[in-house]
C-alpha cells in the first residue's frame, strides 16, 4: 500500500471472481504547488469490472494519460482512493521495443524480468508471438517490422508480464487506417482470449465505439468524467458501420458541448 498526502492506493497482484479490476473514488491529481499548481484530475470516480474494455475519450490535456499513469503506479495521486486488483501492463503509442533485439528476444526480456527460467523463455516467447499471429517474424528486429507488427509485439510483451489489466495510451494513433482496422480485430481477439481488462485512451470516437464495452467522456479544467455510455452493439463491429457512426456522432456532439463550455 502506498500513501500520498491524502490518498490511499491499494494494489493486488491477482483478482478474485467477485472483485472489480479497478475501483477509483474521488481521485485527484495536482502538479506543482501553491498558485502554480495545476489540477489534472478531480473528483474522479470509476469502477471497472474484470474483463471489461473501457475506452476513454477527451480533448488534449484533460487528464487521460495522467489517469493511466496513476493506475500504472507511475504517478501518485494527491487525494482520493485507488484500488487495483491485478498485474498491470502499459502499451504506449510507440511500441518502445529495444532495437538491437529481435521480436522474440524483446519478449524473452520481459519473461526474464518476470523471473521465468532461461530454459522456458524461448518456448514461451514463441507461444506469445503465436497468440498475436507474429510467429513468422520472431527473428526480425524492430526496424524490419511494420508499425502494426511492432504494436503486436508490444501486446505480446504485455501478455508476457501476465498482466490482467492492460493500459493502452493511443497505441494505434500513429498507424494508417487499414493497419488500425486490422489491429482493432487483433486487440479485441487477444483481450477476449486472455480475459484482459483494458483501459484504452483514444482521440478517435469511432475507435472508442468500435472497441469499447463502455465509453468514458472526459472534460478538462479540471479533468473529470462528464458522461459514460454503455455500448450494446453486437460484436464484431466495423468502424465504418452505420451504427458505430451514429453513436460516435452523438457522443462527439456531447463532448464538443462540454469542451466548448470548459474553454469559455
Amino acid at each position: 500500500m502506498t500513501n500520498a498526502v491524502n490518498a490511499k492506493v491499494t494494489r493486488g497482484s491477482s483478482q478474485t471472481n467477485s472483485s472489480p479490476a479497478l475501483i477509483i473514488r474521488g481521485l485527484e491529481k495536482k502538479f506543482g504547488s501553491g498558485n502554480r499548481s495545476t489540477v489534472a484530475l478531480q473528483s474522479f470516480d470509476l469502477t471497472v469490472q474484470q474483463g471489461e474494455f473501457i475506452t476513454i475519450v477527451g480533448a488534449s490535456g484533460c487528464g487521460k494519460s495522467t489517469l493511466l499513469s496513476l493506475v500504472a503506479g507511475l504517478e501518485k495521486p494527491t487525494a482520493g482512493s485507488l484500488e487495483v486488483n491485478g498485474q498491470v501492463a502499459f502499451m504506449f503509442q510507440d511500441a518502445t521495443l529495444l532495437p538491437w533485439l529481435t521480436a522474440k528476444q524483446n519478449i524473452e526480456l520481459s519473461l526474464r524480468l518476470r523471473g521465468v527460467a532461461k530454459s522456458e523463455r524461448s518456448g514461451k516467447a514463441l507461444e506469445l508471438l503465436t497468440r498475436v499471429r507474429l510467429e513468422h517474424a520472431a527473428n526480425r528486429r524492430p526496424h524490419e517490422l511494420s508499425g502494426g507488427m511492432r504494436q503486436r509485439v508490444a501486446l505480446a510483451r504485455c501478455l508476457a508480464q501476465e498482466a490482467r489489466i492492460v493500459l493502452m495510451d493511443e497505441p494505434l494513433g500513429a498507424l494508417d487506417a487499414m493497419t488500425r482496422d486490422l489491429l482493432h480485430d487483433e486487440i479485441e481477439r487477444v483481450a477476449k482470449e486472455a480475459e484482459l481488462t483494458v483501459l484504452f485512451v483514444t482521440h478517435n470516437m469511432r475507435e472508442a465505439i468500435r472497441l469499447g464495452d463502455r465509453v468514458i467522456l472526459m472534460g478538462n479544467d479540471p479533468g473529470r468524467i462528464v458522461h459514460e455510455q454503455n455500448i450494446s452493439l453486437a460484436r464484431p463491429r466495423q468502424i465504418d458501420s452505420a451504427d458505430v457512426a451514429t453513436r460516435a456522432a452523438d457522443l462527439t456532439k456531447q463532448l464538443r458541448e462540454v469542451s466548448t463550455h470548459d474553454n469559455l
